[in-house]
């Protein structure tokens, strides 16, 4: 079965936000800068991605809800090599745990492998982080546990949730405070509960709102819940946190309902628009978006495990 260009999602190796791309055995990225223009039209059905970089052998049409985009025997595949399966009991890395802030009151403890540094937490869109510490894979499965408990926060946070909060952040000031807070009181459990083998490591809060852009955005007020064949998503890139990119948009189309029409800032999760694939659109054509959508803050896509 022969497919186009197919998204593969956005990475963030550094600080600026990376689209990738798939065509069979052909790779490549696209390095997004905001004010630029982004645009592409929803071809045919969307199929199932693979898992761990094996092509699916069904080739499997999927929902176009899910920001999985895999068919239920993939889906299980990639689960069973995940760190968070508890299946890598034995891996030699260095780990690494953190705390990340998405929004007021809003905060959860992780692990990322030490070797891709903080390209976990800008994928997940954390607005504030800071590391806590270092050590092997069941230290910080441990501690993580421990944390979680002693914190009194989640080990995972709805994508809408974020969404929801990311327009009206507080200072940069107040966000530092309250991982500040959270740090003193993850450190004062060493000696009770901390895992002996995981170093400690110092506070040290890193703010991502400016390399995201949403200081010097508008609020988003809609996001795409889905892609449709023919649907057409084209804006001006303004800001972007984890897998969202947040499109400013005319809307000077005559669509009804739910799609398009009224300008503004969208939301493009682009977990939705792997699996599909994408036409170029005219450049000259004027920005908006001719998919499905909804508003932020009432409902959505909740899928993803972070």
């Amino acid at each position: 079965m022969a497919f186009g260009w197919r998204c593969t999602g956005v990475v963030w190796p550094g600080d600026a936000p990376q689209l990738g791309w798939s065509k069979g055995a052909e790779r490549r990225v696209s390095v997004l800068a905001y004010g630029a223009g982004l645009g592409f039209r929803a071809v045919g059905e969307r199929h199932c991605v693979g898992a761990r970089g094996n092509v699916c052998p069904l080739g499997a049409v999927v929902s176009v809800r899910s920001t999985g985009a895999r068919c239920p025997e993939c889906a299980r595949l990639d689960r069973a090599h995940s760190v968070a399966a508890d299946t890598l009991l034995d891996d030699p890395r260095t780990y690494r745990v953190y705390l990340a802030w998405f929004g007021t009151g809003m905060v959860k403890v992780g692990i990322t492998r030490e070797e891709r540094g903080a390209a976990r937490l800008r994928e997940q869109g954390a607005v504030a982080f800071t590391w806590l510490g270092r050590g092997p894979l069941m230290a910080a499965r441990r501690a993580e546990e421990v944390l979680r408990a002693a914190l009194g926060v989640p080990d995972r946070i709805p994508y809408a949730r974020k969404r929801a909060v990311r327009g009206r952040l507080p200072a940069e000031q107040e966000r530092s405070a309250e991982v500040v807070e959270l740090y003193g009181r993850a450190a004062a459990l060493q000696g009770r509960g901390w895992p002996e083998s995981l170093e400690r490591l110092p506070l040290d809060v890193v703010d991502h709102a400016a390399i995201f852009g949403l200081e010097r955005s508008a609020a988003a007020t809609r996001s795409v819940s889905e892609l449709v064949d023919g649907g057409v998503v084209a804006g001006r890139l303004v800001a972007a946190a984890g897998p969202d990119l947040h499109l400013a948009v005319d809307g000077d189309g005559d669509g009804g309902g739910d799609e398009g029409g009224s300008g503004g800032v969208v939301v493009l999760d682009t977990r939705l628009i792997t699996g599909w694939e994408l036409a170029a659109v005219d450049p000259a054509a004027p920005n908006d978006v001719r998919v499905p959508l909804i508003d932020i803050g009432g409902g959505g896509v909740q899928g993803g495990l972070f």
